[in-house]
Formats: C-alpha cells, sequence, structure tokens
C-alpha cells in the first residue's frame, strides 16, 4: 500500500492525543487523509499531534469533546463536516483502565469505563453513518484489547466494555456491510504505550508471545490503515489480533 491511498477521505480519531490513537492519526494523515483528532482533555498534546501533521503537509484539526455525552459527538462530527465535507473513517479508539478488586468497584466507575467503550461507540457510529450511507463507502474501526480474551483479574468493567465492543462492531458489519461500509475490531496485545497511573500496572502474561517483545504503536497503526485502505472492502467483521502469536482466536 504505497503513495497515498486515503487521499479526499476524512478520519476521526478518538483518544488521538497519544500512544496508539496519535499513532493511527499520523499515519492515515501520511495516507492522505484529513484527520480530526479527538481527546476528552488534552487540547495541548492534541494540537501538537495536529500541528505535526499540518507542517508535514497534511491536514488535520483538534476536537475536545467526551464521546460519552452525544451532544458533544453530534457538535464535532458537524464542525467537521462543515470542514471537510463529511466523514468516511470512524476510529473509535479512546478507552479508559483501572485495577479494581471486582467487589470494590463501584457502580460510577463500572460504568464509566463501560460507556466510553459502548455508549461512545453507539454515538460516534450513529452520527458518522449517515453520510458514509449517502457516499456509498466507509470504514468504522474499533480499538479492543487481548485482555478480554485471556480474562484478567481487575478489570471486570473494561473486558466487558471491550467485549461488547466487538458485539458492536460485528452487529454494524452486518447491517452496514451492503452499503459499502466496512466495521472491523483491532485487538493490540501488549503494546508499548506511556501508560497514567490510573491504568496500574500491566497485566502479567503467563507465557511470552512467539514474538518476544512488546508490539510498537506503529504496529497497530498499520493494522488500522489495511482495515481503511479503499481495496479492503471485502474485510468485514473481523478481529484483527496484533499480539505477537500470544492469542490467535476470535
Amino acid at each position: 500500500m504505497t503513495g497515498q491511498p486515503l487521499a479526499g477521505k476524512t478520519a476521526l480519531v478518538t483518544g488521538a492525543s497519544r500512544n496508539i490513537g496519535k499513532a493511527i492519526a499520523e499515519t492515515f494523515a501520511t495516507a492522505g487523509a484529513n484527520v480530526v483528532i479527538n481527546t476528552l482533555q488534552d487540547r495541548k498534546a492534541a494540537e501538537a499531534v495536529a500541528a505535526a501533521i499540518n507542517a508535514n503537509g497534511g491536514s488535520a484539526t483538534v476536537e475536545v469533546g467526551d464521546i460519552v455525552d452525544r451532544a458533544a459527538v453530534e457538535a464535532m462530527v458537524s464542525r467537521a463536516n462543515d470542514k471537510f465535507g463529511g466523514i468516511d473513517i470512524m476510529v473509535a479508539n479512546a478507552s479508559a483502565r483501572g485495577l479494581v478488586d471486582f467487589l470494590e468497584m463501584d457502580y460510577a466507575t463500572w460504568r464509566r469505563i463501560i460507556d466510553i467503550s459502548l455508549d461512545g461507540t453507539f454515538h460516534l457510529a450513529q452520527t458518522t453513518l449517515p453520510g458514509m450511507i449517502e457516499r456509498g463507502w466507509g470504514r468504522i474501526i474499533t480499538v479492543g484489547g487481548i485482555s478480554w480474551h485471556l480474562g484478567f483479574k481487575r478489570r471486570a468493567n473494561n473486558l466487558t466494555g471491550k467485549s461488547g465492543l466487538v458485539g458492536l462492531t460485528r452487529a454494524l458489519a452486518a447491517e452496514f456491510g451492503d452499503r459499502g461500509i466496512t466495521a472491523n475490531n483491532i485487538s493490540p496485545g501488549q503494546i508499548d504505550t506511556a501508560r497514567p497511573a490510573s491504568a496500574g500496572e500491566r497485566p502479567p502474561m503467563s507465557n511470552p508471545p512467539p514474538v518476544p517483545r512488546m508490539g510498537e504503536v506503529a504496529e497497530i497503526a498499520s493494522a488500522a490503515l489495511f482495515l481503511a485502505h479503499p481495496q479492503q472492502g471485502y474485510v468485514n467483521g473481523q478481529i484483527i489480533h496484533v499480539n505477537g502469536g500470544l492469542y490467535h482466536g476470535t
């Protein structure tokens, strides 16, 4: 996949001020896409990502907003539509982590993590899909994780949200595949990212993967570019595992 396969397309990437989201935004911009960089609150970091993209000849804008807030999502998408003429690729990457014993987890903590994965993606999909349908082309990419496939302690809310995200992704794939729109999920393994203290330590792996190292954010971004590519319209409803071979299920 050479050149600028995403030229003329616009991508909205949530949680794009750092780590995987940042790498996806930068990769899509290099591939020719206009990029809408969403962040919950770190405007400074998001603007730095956009500035670097724009300085390199790309086109990026920043949207600060909580994807759990329907009105905020609608306003964000409306501004992006006005600026770029429509969103063609929606990447639901935003997430939150935390380690809490299940019996000590309060309901607000349970809901917040699940709301980001499920309600946030629901709002984003419902708001961006009409334009994709009108243009007869679209890509929805959700970012999950290996933890819900393997199961880890003290992450009941995160694992529940990420597993539900796959169900939503496959529902969208089934419902809109005949309209030129695909929906797929990327499931990263352990990726070398900066983590806030609230996320806790990385969960230990019982065995190292056959590729005995941590993954890089660029490898997740490359998988996202593959799914967004105009030539990949027959890849639909899939989980793309990027984990060095630690897990190969569905």
